[in-house]
């Protein structure tokens, strides 16, 4: 069973950083019959709101592994929104247009109701690019003014539904997170986070359909055979385990894999 993987960080403090750490990265994703990663950058090594500058370094790694190993990974493109429409949108055009790139990263700048994702928005109907905004309950975590809480996200996804909004971490948003994601169309979630939770992802197939849920690691955090085995062990048909584990993904990024 062939394998997507939306959410890694194949660059990761000091991980990452030369072409033989990254072939042991894509050695250790064959094992599991992953046959494509989505870096999403090390995006806290500035810490929560990183300036232009560090922006365009994290995201210059991203391009970099994504032009070393172009077969294998593909790459979003990390924005802090708080810089301003000007230079979200500067960013965002000057990573789109290098090969490799599929996508808009968010993490904790600010969360998703923030005026400032406007910014976001438009970015991503100009480069035509989907949005994966990191989520989590913050019910559990707190620090709403940085964290995006599952309503937040869904709320980013219901005042901008021409966009595609992936909302991170399924197991971090949990069952009141896919209620909050329910019935918006443009909106999926990604299932990497936390230790797995029984019948969490047969509950986002239920109320989601499993054409909405996208399987992520969150590797190096996340051990692959536990967020692997969270869907394998799902009691779904195998056709909508594949969807998750593959083919969503492949169709959402319009990756052209063999």
């Amino acid at each position: 069973m062939r394998i997507i993987d939306v959410h890694t960080h194949p660059v990761f403090c000091n991980l990452g950083r030369t072409p033989a750490e990254l072939r042991r990265v894509i050695a250790y994703g064959r094992r599991f019959d992953i046959v494509h990663m989505v870096v999403l950058g090390d995006v806290l090594v500035f810490g929560a709101t990183p300036n232009a500058e560090q922006l365009r370094l994290i995201n210059n790694d991203s391009a970099r592994v994504a032009r070393l190993f172009p077969d294998y990974f593909s790459a979003f493109v990390y924005l802090n929104p708080l810089l301003g429409e000007r230079a979200t949108l500067a960013e965002a055009e000057r990573c789109a247009a290098l090969p490799g790139f599929r996508g808009i990263k968010l993490e904790i700048a600010n969360n998703a109701a923030h005026p400032c994702m406007r910014h976001v928005a438009k970015a991503a109907r100009v480069c035509r690019l989907p949005v994966l905004q990191h989520s989590w309950s913050i019910t559990n975590i707190g620090n709403g003014q940085h964290q995006s809480d599952p309503s937040t996200t869904a709320l980013f996804a219901r005042r901008n539904p021409d966009v595609t909004v992936i909302m991170a971490h399924l197991t971090g948003i949990g069952f009141r997170g896919v209620l909050e994601a329910k019935g918006l169309p443009n909106l999926y979630v990604d299932t990497s986070g936390g230790f797995p939770e029984e019948g969490l992802i047969e509950y986002a197939a239920e109320h989601l359909g499993a054409d909405h849920v996208l399987y992520g690691s969150d590797l190096p955090i996340r051990e692959h055979s536990v967020t692997i085995g969270r869907i394998l062990g799902a009691d779904l048909p195998a056709a909508d385990r594949q969807r998750m584990l593959f083919g969503n993904t492949a169709r959402l990024l319009q990756l052209n894999l063999p």
